[in-house]
């Protein structure tokens, strides 16, 4: 056989991950976290409140205000996605309900994006596997399908996707559209239309969800990758090749002049402090928010590192998801969201991950088969033991550090999480039981176990911790014991220092009219942010208020906002 590539994958490895199965596992890993919840703090119940003002009319669509305040993250299309969510939905529907339903079919889509992205990456002449001398290797078909599904399980797999991809906010929204233009640029010497379409869409919803910067980025280095790409005299002509390359280049010159024109650059960058515990964080979160996508893209690149670039050009299926992994953690170090900001590389770091599978050594696929069942064996048990002490009372611990942590929660037990989450376990089981028993071999089979684990524990906390996870990090708990103050629902309420996301709350959760402190609304009740309370006196008469008490977040003791009543004026 003539050895051209690292990888030597016969056909018989290549056998498809059941599609029935794929699906199923997909939809169980969107939906938990998008039913059932209410909205989180921060940057999810503020989103929302910009989404809420739209469908209400209370805001312009170009320029969202929330009580004056314009959103942190410069975006325009995930608020209107939520705000037409919420116009087109019954009346039946929560608002917030309504709202992530869009969220969903985005997260779904990026799924979707990541399969064919790596597909197509792994259909490049340079990706194949070895020819063996009498034939039997993997066809290029198979071969490509058994390698995207090991992408998407690497996908799911990252530890850092699970929160931030069922939020309601535009870090999902950009991730969405970075993967499709990951399977955009990837796809485009096979397929026209599609790609084109998705390609548009990537780079102008990515401007559109307060990303220019990564657009253009993204957007030019994909077009330089389309024009060097060696295989294109394989696939493509040379003169299709410099059309595509120009055609990219046209988009995001495009975009680039509709973030202008919509008053989208902003500068974000900050630098990292020269410290250790600078560089400490950043550096823990590249290592737990990627993995396991991590290592195996660090051994493609070893592996694979005599194709990356050979005669001064470089190999596609390799280069564009390097540099779109590359543009990510760029923005990853130099922003102030850090953990946002590598969200967008992990559809990247998935495709990279896969092209590790037919290189790995069985006894590297042990390792991490025998780590993943040890670790997400351990977080579901944890998971199931304080779930049995907050109904039982045994054992004692886990209930006295959940009613120290959280002092007020009441747990109730409901038997429809109940029943999902032993299902899931159940499920782990089999797959565990599969994964260590005799079949055939699998290039993917490596990554079964480090996605199932993650959606088994995602799907865990939203099932059995949903009501402790709404009660610790929801602003509702915080807002019914203000109302409880108020005793009957005012008709305004002025506030000062309120942060987006408490203006949101205290209006979606209290159905509050709130007015800007020093207004001439006079409402009955002032509230006001602690770390603001020094200087209300230049913004209010304070004679003309009374300080009726402070209200703490029962979960959290850096949350406390102060409760004034206006003083009855002289004579009344």
């Amino acid at each position: 056989m003539n050895q051209t590539t690292p990888a030597i994958v016969a056909q018989g490895a290549v056998q498809r991950l059941p599609r029935v199965a794929l699906f199923l596992f997909c939809i169980a890993y969107v939906l938990p976290g998008l039913l059932g919840r209410g909205p989180w703090k921060t940057a999810d119940i503020s989103a929302f409140g910009y989404m809420a003002e739209l469908a209400r009319g209370g805001t312009a669509w170009l320029s969202p205000q929330l009580m004056g305040l314009s959103p942190e993250v410069d975006a325009l299309l995930p608020y209107w996605l939520g705000a037409w969510a919420m116009q087109l939905a019954p009346a039946w529907f929560a608002p917030d309900f309504a709202a992530r339903i869009p969220f969903g079919l985005l997260l779904t889509l990026a799924l979707v994006a990541t399969w064919y992205g790596t597909y197509y990456l792994a259909r490049n002449p340079e990706a194949q596997p070895v020819a063996f001398a009498f034939g039997g290797e993997a066809r290029p078909t198979d071969y490509a399908r058994a390698m995207a599904d090991g992408g998407l399980l690497a996908f799911i797999a990252c530890l850092g996707l699970a929160q931030l991809s069922h939020e309601t906010t535009p870090a999902l929204a950009q991730l969405c559209f970075t993967a499709l233009a990951l399977y955009a640029l990837a796809a485009l010497p096979y397929r026209t239309l599609t790609p084109a379409i998705a390609g548009v869409f990537g780079l102008a919803g990515l401007t559109l969800s307060g990303a220019p910067s990564m657009a253009v980025l993204l957007g030019g280095g994909g077009a330089l990758i389309q024009l060097l790409d060696r295989s294109n005299e394989q696939s493509v002509t040379r003169r299709a090749a410099m059309l595509a390359a120009g055609a990219i280049a046209i988009v995001t010159l495009l975009v680039a002049l509709l973030a202008t024109g919509l008053d989208l650059w902003r500068w974000r960058i900050e630098l990292p402090h020269a410290n250790w515990t600078t560089w400490r964080n950043l550096g823990r979160l590249l290592l737990w928010f990627t993995w396991p996508a991590w290592p195996l893209a660090l051994w493609t690149l070893w592996r694979w590192r005599h194709q990356l670039i050979r005669m001064g050009m470089p190999s596609r299926h390799l280069a564009l998801p390097l540099w779109f992994a590359g543009v990510a953690i760029g923005a990853t170090l130099t922003t102030g969201s850090a953990d946002r900001s590598l969200l967008l590389a992990l559809p990247a770091l998935a495709a990279l991950a896969a092209f590790a599978l037919p290189t790995l050594r069985r006894s590297v696929a042990s390792l991490v088969d025998w780590f993943t069942l040890l670790f997400f064996s351990g977080c579901a048990l944890t998971i199931w033991v304080v779930w049995i002490a907050l109904q039982t009372g045994v054992p004692r611990q886990p209930a006295a550090n959940v009613a120290r942590l959280l002092p007020g929660f009441e747990h109730s037990f409901s038997f429809v999480p109940f029943l999902l989450a032993a299902s899931a376990t159940l499920a782990w089981a089999w797959l565990v039981k599969w994964r260590v028993g005799r079949h055939r071999a699998a290039i993917w089979k490596s990554l079964v176990l480090p996605a199932g684990g993650a959606a088994l524990c995602w799907l865990l906390l939203m099932t059995l911790w949903l009501p402790l996870l709404d009660f610790a990090r929801s602003y509702a708990p915080l807002v019914r014991r203000t109302l409880v103050i108020f005793q009957h629902q005012p008709r305004c309420v002025e506030i000062y220092g309120l942060s987006r996301s408490q203006i949101a709350a205290f209006q979606f959760h209290g159905h509050l009219a709130l007015r800007p402190a020093g207004s001439d609304s006079r409402c009955p009740w002032l509230i006001v942010d602690k770390d603001a309370a020094p200087t209300l006196s230049s913004v209010v008469d304070l004679t003309r208020w009374n300080f009726h008490s402070t209200m703490r977040h029962p979960a959290d003791r850096y949350e406390d906002v102060l409760i004034y009543k206006r003083a009855a004026e002289p004579g009344s």
